[in-house]
């Protein structure tokens, strides 16, 4: 109902009034300029339209819109659920005039006044087809394509990955993919290149509106392709770019500011129906409202799902009056469920729309800093305007200076008729039979029409029906239902994996050994996914023959948390993937239950954490009667020991072949180098901690510490006593660059390296707006570069065969030069020292 508004929301029906423009723009919610001329509205059964007046300057006719219905006996469709008859507004004397306030007639149904039609315009499907194909302002939807094409061109050289190409499909090499359809196979490299060029030319064509449709169709068909070809790359914002784009090829979104505008005049500035903005409006609010529905669930409400939220710099205005815990429980978690609830509502009224208007701009200029989700912020700023009246554009450009308006949108004149609308019938009266002579001719529904009507309600409905499609699809629920990417539910989830163990068996020889955990592939998400695991193991089962391995038996034995719950078993162990049973209609049988009663215990983990010290590290352990836990503790862990909080043990150490039986409370030391199994040997689940102290971390922590301390003293001259010939570098410090390489001491060497990248990330932090700026833009700019230039080596290819290696090899180390400025380094963490990682 309320998705299916057009350009006339405003209705007055008073016999003639006066009225100034400054009063409509304020009703709408825009500037308000005082250079725009008065408006003559009469009685006729008009809608808001945009035209331009005698002194060339933006005008608005506003009326009534119920005087006529549709008439269903002549099969033609007047004002109520047609387009308006537009009557030019009189010249005012200087281009100016008082303006008054509009009233609404007392006999105007509130649905009207709200939602834009009449409840009538529902009550046949004569009448309803008529009203999804109302004539429509082009302008919003104009501005909106433009920026999709912009944003999506944009995209393309980052998030879809044009710019690492070679490293994302790595021609040739046995790498281990996951296509949704297993029949679909990355092209050759240079041929990839090819794709993603058609995708990008599209993607401009979009924005340029040249050769629209061949430019959406080269967009989409591409991009599918691509989003088809890598299930471990979907995510949502990736879904709704396919979504937008599907959309916009079968809309006229191509009648204003285009290209095909200049080249064929019957498309320029033509209306567009009603349904083109009823589609992408309806969209937005599903991706707003189901994303708040599925945060209806207990750990987002409860404050788990983005707990780590609330200690990003962001929030730090939040947490001068409000402790962390209270942030992330409160502002994060519930302001980030009130706004995707209501966003979709708050968007669609004219008195609300400003607030709401605000608060996702704010919302999703968050997102930008907090996520890497390339584009996806920005197109939401995008669709925005959306919401708002269809002819904002026009008065928007209109305001600026004469001399821009050449590059600038179309402000006059009135839109032309389109034959993807349908027209109205001419007034009865013969006062407004003249007034509308230059109206366009009445039309009556045709099968396109129709056509379009049945495809938006079943798009629609399509859309509210598959985010909760999962009882059809099975085989792709986990512990969180379907695939990630169409279900609109963001960041509900958040997963950590502490143990990932990958055992394969000869089937011929019975020779058991192990696999580094993401071997033949670059992904992770496989690790959460029963259809990726079982296309990961069937991958295996090809690669390892070649390593004299016969007809392999693959086990996984993956440790997952979801939400701060206890760690536990996602997967069966003791199931071979590579003979097991999978079918997208039937539910993974090997798919171990996620320990839901085991929730409550999240509390007194908080407790149990609270009592630990800043370097002791505590892991939680939930696991199902009769498996094991096989675990090793490194020599690092000088100071590691479990202890059991339900359930009943049994601990063996390896190497001593000794068993020890622990019951809910007992707690055991554990050798460190040395592997030890956990039996869980109750009738139930059991669940126990690791608690352990990093001593090699610890230890060199402490010596940095000190470090620090005479570095100091020594800087100030407090340290009178000569330091010795490996603690000389402290004396230069961060000023001589090759103090780090000559200290002999490693401590000391790795000392220095520290304290030089802190000093580094500090200058970086502090640095001004434009040297920010500066460094952004120049990152950008080598990473597309890269793409680009890989793209012309590949048409060459194509085009005249491969050069010699030797050339081949100078052109792609020209695409990889990078900025001079720039170490390469410099976002990565110490190497050398043992588990730490600077933050």
């Amino acid at each position: 109902m309320s998705l299916i508004r057009g350009v006339d929301e405003l209705a007055y029906r008073d016999e003639q009034w006066i009225l100034s423009t400054s009063s409509v723009l304020a009703a709408v919610g825009v500037p308000v300029f005082d250079t725009y001329p008065s408006v003559y509205v009469s009685s006729a059964t008009l809608r808001a339209q945009t035209h331009c007046g005698d002194i060339g300057r933006c005008c608005v006719n506003i009326s009534g819109r119920d005087s006529h219905l549709c008439n269903m006996e002549s099969g033609s469709c007047e004002a109520a659920a047609g387009a308006p008859y537009i009557q030019r507004a009189k010249k005012v004397r200087g281009g100016h005039a008082e303006g008054k306030a509009a009233t609404d007639k007392p006999g105007e149904s509130r649905m009207k006044r709200l939602f834009g039609f009449e409840k009538e315009d529902l009550s046949s499907w004569h009448r309803f087809v008529c009203l999804l194909n109302r004539p429509t302002d082009p302008a919003s939807l104009g501005i909106f394509r433009c920026l999709f094409g912009m944003l999506m061109a944009m995209d393309i050289t980052q998030e879809r990955g044009l710019s690492h190409l070679d490293y994302k499909y790595l021609d040739g090499a046995p790498v281990c993919r996951f296509p949704l359809f297993n029949f679909l196979e990355p092209l050759p490299m240079d041929w990839m290149y090819f794709v993603y060029l058609v995708m990008f030319l599209g993607a401009v064509g979009i924005m340029l509106g040249c050769f629209y449709r061949l430019s959406c169709l080269m967009f989409i068909s591409t991009y599918w392709y691509i989003f088809f070809l890598d299930k471990t790359a979907w995510n949502n914002h990736s879904y709704l770019y396919g979504l937008i784009g599907f959309q916009l090829t079968l809309m006229d979104a191509n009648r204003y500011w285009s290209v095909d505008g200049l080249r064929n005049p019957k498309k320029r500035n033509a209306h567009v129906p009603l349904w083109n903005y009823t589609l992408l409006r309806t969209q937005i609010f599903i991706v707003y409202f189901i994303a708040g529905v599925k945060k209806l669930d207990a750990d987002w409400v409860e404050g788990y799902s983005m707990k780590y939220l609330a200690h990003h710099w962001l929030f730090d205005p939040f947490k001068v009056i409000l402790p962390v815990e209270l942030v992330s429980l409160i502002v994060v978690h519930g302001g980030g469920l009130m706004l995707d609830l209501t966003a979709g509502y708050l968007l669609f009224f004219d008195a609300t729309r400003p607030v709401a208007v605000f608060f996702v701009s704010y919302f999703h200029c968050m997102n930008s800093q907090l996520f890497s989700i390339g584009m996806f912020s920005y197109t939401m700023l995008a669709t925005s305007p959306l919401f708002c009246y269809a002819d904002w554009p026009r008065r928007f450009f209109g305001s600026f200076p004469e001399f821009l308006q050449p590059v600038l949108p179309l402000v006059t004149p009135s839109p032309c008729p389109s034959s993807s609308c349908i027209y109205p019938s001419p007034p009865s009266s013969s006062s407004e039979q003249q007034a509308a002579s230059t109206h366009p001719k009445p039309s009556t529904p045709h099968l396109r029409h129709k056509m379009a009507a049945i495809f938006t309600i079943v798009y629609i409905i399509e859309q509210f029906f598959l985010p909760y499609s999962h009882f059809i699809t099975q085989g792709y629920n986990n512990w969180t239902n379907g695939l990630y990417g169409y279900s609109w539910d963001m960041m509900v989830h958040s997963r950590s994996h502490q143990h990932v163990k990958i055992t394969y068996k000869d089937g011929v020889t019975g020779e058991v050994g192990y696999l580094n955990p993401g071997v033949f592939t670059q992904s992770r998400r496989w690790k959460d996914h029963g259809d990726m695991l079982k296309q990961y193991a069937t991958c295996l089962s090809r690669n390892l023959p070649r390593f004299n391995i016969t007809d392999p038996q693959i086990y996984f034995d993956i440790w997952v948390s979801i939400n701060d719950r206890f760690q536990q078993r996602i997967f069966d162990p003791r199931v071979d993937i590579v003979k097991a049973d999978w079918s997208p209609f039937r539910p993974n049988p090997w798919l171990m239950p996620l320990l839901v009663d085991l929730s409550p215990w999240r509390t007194k983990f908080e407790e149990i954490e609270g009592t630990l010290d800043n370097q002791t590290e505590v892991v939680f352990i939930a696991d199902f009667p009769g498996l094991h836990l096989e675990n090793y503790v490194s020599e690092d862990l000088g100071n590691t020991s479990v202890q059991v909080l339900q359930g009943e043990v049994k601990v063996e150490i390896v190497e001593e072949k000794m068993n020890y039986t622990l019951a809910p409370g007992d707690k055991m030391q554990l050798p460190a180098g040395a592997y030890h199994k956990v039996y869980t040997v109750s009738e139930a689940s059991s669940c126990y901690m690791y608690i352990y102290v990093n001593t090699t971390e610890a230890a060199l922590q402490k010596n940095f510490t000190m470090l620090l301390e005479l570095q100091e003293k020594v800087r100030n001259g407090t340290e009178t006593e000569p330091l010795p010939p490996e603690l000389q570098p402290l004396i230069t410090g961060l000023e001589d660059e090759g103090s780090a390489v000559n200290a002999t001491d490693p401590v000391v060497r790795l000392f220095l390296k520290r304290q030089k990248r802190l000093e580094e990330k500090k200058k970086r932090r502090e640095a001004p707006i434009h040297e920010r700026f500066n460094r952004f833009v120049t990152k950008k700019y080598y990473m597309i570069r890269r793409g680009f230039l890989m793209t012309g080596i590949a048409m060459r290819n194509l085009a005249f065969g491969l050069p010699p290696l030797e050339q081949l090899r100078r052109e792609v180390d020209y695409a990889n030069m990078k900025a001079p400025e720039e170490d390469a380094n410099q976002n990565e963490p110490l190497k050398d020292e043992t588990g730490h990682v600077e933050l």
